[in-house]
């Protein structure tokens, strides 16, 4: 089983709203109201079918690049799962670790049936290793196409959870990062200067540190120190930015393309988008024949 979700976004959504159209336009039949339902079912089925072409487009037409030589900007990795260090992300149900996971709890009713209960959705960060580098992925505002999935029953309560482990593959489109010393600031005459108006703001850590003499001023050559060694600290501070390691992180564009992430093969995730598109457009076209037809009948 595979799920598809944007934490219940417009995947979910717009199938539902159709559904619920078309009930209505059958319920209520020629009218009016089933006009409004053709509408819904028209917008929805046009916009539901661009949306997935574009997606299966920017899936396809992005090249995989890796991580230690990926350009800024809006990328496509894959790799492994690997977890963060530290405490590992657990499994509300088994306690086992995983690095995402969406929960669905249903209760049975007495006719049998499941009803909803809630849902949970993790948000922690975890790694993705191509064996190039690491990558920092942060599912928040991910589409996610994960086809693992575990059914726990426990009385009269239904556990189904969707997930990512350790050493799965991954597929990851979106906007890639790199942080740390690529970003480190290398104007050193204006951090000396910043630095130097930190001190004089102190003045009484100013004169105990560079008042030579005692008098309770700073003078030329007093000054000339404390440039002197404002210059020595902001190039060790740059010295050290330099060696830290560079941190690389995927996250949400900001310009609402397509954020997905992944374990299926990406040949796979372009049939699903395509079969999504598929299924929007015969709800575009049958609402377009139903609306012909009812123009022809008169109707409208």
């Amino acid at each position: 089983m595979l799920v598809h979700l944007r934490h219940l976004r417009a995947d979910l959504a717009l199938p539902a709203i159709q559904l619920g159209a078309i009930a209505l336009a059958l319920r209520l039949g020629p009218g009016p109201g089933s006009l409004a339902a053709l509408a819904v079912l028209l917008g929805t089925g046009l916009f539901g079918t661009l949306r997935a072409l574009r997606h299966a487009r920017l899936s396809a037409d992005t090249p995989t690049a890796r991580v230690a030589s990926a350009a800024q900007g809006y990328t496509e990795l894959q790799g492994r799962g690997a977890p963060l260090a530290g405490d590992p992300l657990l499994s509300p149900v088994n306690a086992l670790p995983v690095l995402w996971y969406r929960l669905r709890i249903e209760r049975r009713q007495r006719d049998g049936k499941w009803q909803l209960v809630s849902t949970d959705t993790s948000a922690a960060t975890f790694l993705l290793d191509d064996g190039s580098a690491r990558c920092v992925i942060d599912p928040e505002g991910a589409e996610m196409l994960v086809r693992r999935h575990d059914v726990f029953v426990r009385d009269d309560l239904r556990y189904t959870q969707w997930s990512l482990i350790e050493h799965d593959k991954l597929y990851v489109i979106g906007d890639f990062a790199t942080l740390g010393s690529a970003d480190v600031r290398t104007d050193t005459a204006a951090e000396v200067r910043e630095l130097l108006a930190a001190w004089k703001a102190d003045r009484p850590a100013l004169l105990q540190r560079f008042d030579l003499d005692g008098d309770g001023e700073i003078d030329l050559r007093e000054w000339e120190l404390a440039r002197a060694q404002a210059r020595r600290e902001v190039r060790q501070r740059q010295t050290e930015a330099l060696a830290a390691p560079e941190l690389h992180l995927m996250r949400r564009p900001s310009d609402g393309r397509l954020y997905l992430i992944s374990d299926l093969d990406p040949e796979r995730i372009g049939r699903q988008y395509r079969w999504i598109a598929a299924f929007h457009a015969t709800v575009f076209l049958g609402a377009t024949a139903a609306t012909a037809w009812f123009g022809q009948i008169g109707v409208f």
